[in-house]
């Protein structure tokens, strides 16, 4: 059973510049919604009640006007300031006290769902779980190659010939090792700490699970993503109305 739930939000957003030059990517509309609204309602949906939200020092102020301490929205928020631009893996690492020995879900905090995550969440005991979509640009994400049962064999960041169609999108479970695999991780050729490092780790030591999603998805780190993104918010908005 996981309890501790983290939202990342850093990043310069320069994908989707100039809507991000004065503000931050995840307070950017998606449909009716500030884009941590998503994240925010998927840990909530999963069960989860103690948030950390990691962002940059430009606009801690912003998300703090916006969200407050969570009360409003059924959460305990708490925040951490990312001082440098060094990836996934590395604003993870700074949730580190924050966690607390426990296990945690990790979400991107530019990342829409429609499925309910609350069964994997609450049934997650050890090692890392990763969530996988079928996509047409797999070479946007981390691409898991997976075996005829659907176990993830590698990971790979970005590939010029995916082997796959299946990306690893933007939904973590991690027991607490995975500060230390942080550690051990060194930057790659874009100077950042990879969450695919991360999640190659697991999979050497044979405790990495993966989930097929059914429902729809998707990131909002370009302007085309973000366009779909706001197609899935509305959609989803008119089915629950």
């Amino acid at each position: 059973m996981i309890k501790k739930g983290i939202i990342l939000a850093g990043g310069t957003g320069s994908r989707l510049y100039p809507a991000t030059k004065v503000t931050n990517k995840h307070l950017l509309p998606v449909y009716d919604s500030p884009m941590i609204f998503y994240p925010l309602n998927t840990l909530k949906k999963a069960g989860i009640e103690d948030i950390l939200i990691v962002c940059g020092e430009d606009h801690v102020g912003d998300f703090a006007r916006l969200l407050k301490d969570g009360s409003e929205f059924g959460v305990k928020l708490t925040y951490k300031v990312q001082t440098e631009a060094g990836g996934i893996a590395q604003a993870l690492s700074l949730a580190e006290d924050f966690v607390n020995n426990q296990n945690m879900t990790v979400v991107l905090g530019d990342n829409i769902y429609e499925d309910d995550f609350s069964e994997p969440v609450q049934a997650f005991e050890k090692g890392a779980h990763v969530f996988l979509k079928e996509v047409p640009d797999p070479n946007r994400f981390g691409v898991a190659e997976l075996d005829e049962n659907n176990n993830v064999l590698s990971i790979e960041e970005k590939p010029e010939n995916p082997k796959t169609n299946f990306a690893v999108t933007g939904l973590y479970l991690y027991d607490f090792t995975v500060f230390n695999k942080i550690r051990s991780c060194k930057p790659s050729a874009r100077g950042e700490l990879e969450i695919t490092d991360v999640s190659n780790l697991y999979i050497q030591e044979k405790n990495l699970g993966a989930s097929i999603i059914k429902g729809n998805w998707s990131d909002a780190g370009t302007h085309e993503s973000l366009f779909r993104a706001t197609v899935i918010a509305r959609d989803l908005k008119l089915k629950n109305a």
